[in-house]
């Protein structure tokens, strides 16, 4: 068995097509078009070249772009503050504060500000409690990307079991609970799980987002199964997941790669809740089924 490559980047830039339809339509509709905030501080390079792959997204998505780049030395008050405005703009639909933040803001201060219907980054507590709970929220990006190229690899999901490999709230916590709303069977696990091995081998779908190269070894993976690597470790050897792909590679039935798989989901997915946070707003229908 060869498995089939999980190829992320086309199916990102299908998403992408489809919300730039609809963001034009939206465009038609209400004479503004969706708007997307995004709040930079400090000067981190991986999260400027993140920021500015997400102001080329909005620009190609047909969405207007406000950028925000603040000192490191900017204060949690000020930061607030400009949440606070932000929140208020009718121009602006969706709020993304970069992460990390420099050490001397409280993380968790700034994304519970944000509006919740505004939070396009699906972090706020009323996002992951609407998630838990089965109402309309913002799901996090990259687990909302994982889960559409598992319904585009398998179809229906329900009654297959699932192992998460990672426990956070940005990635694992969210992608246990969309599968559970898919009526998989989930077990979060993680690295210090007794008998990782074992855990996995049992799963139809294995996420690997623990953050730890290479960590699932390909021999631990049923045959069969479908894997979703969210891992990006820079290593030596370059770029490389959660998962060994080689060992990996011969016996599943799907895999994505790294890099080309997950990453580019998770703007695609971005651009997908800002048109819906802009649609919800003013009372605009639009394509759900086309969007994911």
């Amino acid at each position: 068995m060869t498995a089939d490559i999980i190829d992320g980047k086309a199916f990102a830039l299908g998403l992408r097509e489809r919300v730039g339809k609809q963001a034009a339509a939206f465009t038609a509709r209400t004479g503004r078009q969706p708007g997307l905030a995004v709040v930079l501080v400090g000067d981190d390079p991986a999260s400027s070249v993140y920021v500015r792959s997400k102001g080329k997204a909005t620009a190609a998505a047909g969405m207007q772009g406000f950028e925000h780049r603040l000192p490191a030395a900017t204060s949690q008050a000020d930061l607030i503050a400009l949440v606070d405005t932000l929140n208020a703009d009718p121009a602006v639909d969706g709020i993304l504060v970069q992460l990390p933040l420099p050490g001397h803001i409280d993380e968790r201060a700034i994304i519970t500000r944000i509006d919740p219907d505004k939070d396009v980054d699906g972090f706020h507590p009323v996002n992951a409690g609407r998630l838990a709970t089965g109402l309309d929220g913002f799901v996090p990006c990259t687990p909302l990307g994982c889960l559409m190229l598992l319904r585009h690899q398998l179809g229906d999901l329900s009654g297959k079991e699932a192992v998460v490999v990672g426990r956070s709230n940005i990635v694992g916590k969210p992608m246990a609970a969309l599968l559970v709303k898919e009526s998989c069977t989930v077990t979060v696990a993680h690295s210090r799980t007794h008998d990782l091995a074992g855990v996995i081998h049992r799963a139809d779908i294995v996420v690997a987002a623990v953050g730890v190269p290479r960590l699932v070894k390909g021999e631990w993976i049923k045959p069969g199964a479908v894997v979703i690597d969210v891992g990006i470790n820079r290593t030596e050897d370059g770029l490389v997941g959660d998962v060994d792909f080689d060992g990996a590679v011969s016996h599943t039935a799907a895999i994505t790669p790294v890099p080309g798989g997950v990453g580019p989901m998770t703007i695609a997915c971005l651009m997908r809740n800002t048109l819906v946070s802009a649609c919800r707003r003013e009372g605009v229908a639009y394509d759900a089924n086309a969007l994911g």
